[in-house]
């Protein structure tokens, strides 16, 4: 989760994320790079007094910056496009959740075992416990297997949600109406919060998503004492 005064990304959980953040350093690095150019250029240009009476044309230079920008946009497109198909791919996953954005409350259901499913409410100010976060916790957290292949499906009941934990590079709309699915690889154990990010009404910053990586065999100890 973000810390206090933390600018950057948060730590990655996740090789999706990881990969967002080197995407991340690179463009910014071209980013500033091209700011320090332009800006060394526009300050030479107002402080020399050279003058040209007879300069009508530059077709060297016109071409020049027109052709660079082109090549640097290949240096962006490529490495976003990769990381776009390497999101949308989904291959054998372990395990299926299903989450179902209310207002405002997320509903879980376990697709692959009998009867489990809950409602995850965010925990009220006043009933935390000394060590929880206010704000972000819930009194149900999703339980999933770490080093594992997740697959989640989102959708929603009323208006549109969206769920997202920024730990691990995930961000989903929840449509009514619409089934929408993502993966993530959990390579850590940990607790991992999310909030929805879509305006869905007046209390839309209080349905928070805990999620709680564990090893594999805590999770199939939780799985078996929840199925009915």
């Amino acid at each position: 989760m973000s810390t206090w005064a933390n600018l950057g990304l948060q730590d990655s959980a996740s090789p999706l994320m990881e990969q967002l953040i080197f995407f991340h350093d690179h463009a910014l690095l071209i980013l500033v790079m091209i700011t320090v150019l332009v800006g060394y250029l526009m300050f030479m240009l107002f402080f020399n007094k050279y003058i040209n009476r007879f300069l009508l044309h530059g077709q060297l230079i016109e071409m020049i910056w027109t052709i660079l920008p082109a090549i640097i946009l290949l240096f962006i497109a490529l490495p976003s496009l990769r990381l776009l198909y390497l999101l949308d791919e989904i291959n054998e996953p372990s395990v299926t959740l299903k989450s179902i954005g209310h207002q405002w409350y997320w509903s879980y259901e376990y697709s692959d075992f009998n009867n489990v499913e809950f409602d995850s409410y965010m925990i009220p100010t006043n009933e935390l416990e000394n060590d929880g976060f206010r704000l972000l916790d819930v009194d149900n957290r999703i339980v999933l297997p770490m080093n594992s292949q997740i697959r989640i499906l989102v959708t929603a009941a009323d208006v549109i949600h969206s769920w997202t934990i920024p730990a691990l590079g995930v961000k989903v709309d929840g449509t009514p109406g619409r089934l929408n699915q993502t993966n993530f690889f959990m390579n850590r154990p940990g607790l991992f919060y999310g909030q929805c990010s879509e305006i869905c009404g007046a209390n839309h910053s209080f349905m928070p998503i805990v999620i709680e990586s564990v090893p594999v065999n805590y999770f199939i100890k939780w799985i078996s004492k929840n199925v009915n």
